[in-house]
């Protein structure tokens, strides 16, 4: 069960919302000024590694390396 990122078209304002199904996202309301004009944002995910290395966005720059993926890399 995703959280969605979304801005209101109406208000400008951003929020999150945690959402049951893809299809319940066109029943979302701003929490702000209650309008259903919002749009889905695409958003990313971070994650860190237990290493000490410096890394771009938590993630170390081997893929097999201790990151989020595991030691297999992708499969």
């Amino acid at each position: 069960m995703p959280i969605y990122e979304f801005v209101c078209n109406r208000c400008n304002k951003n929020f999150e919302k945690f959402v049951l199904s893809i299809g319940a996202v066109s029943e979302v309301k701003c929490p702000s000024c209650g309008s259903e004009d919002v749009t889905k944002q695409f958003s990313t995910f971070s994650c860190r590694s237990g290493s000490s290395s410096p890394s771009f966005g938590g993630v170390s720059g081997s893929f097999g390396s201790g990151g989020c993926g595991g030691s297999s890399g992708f499969s």
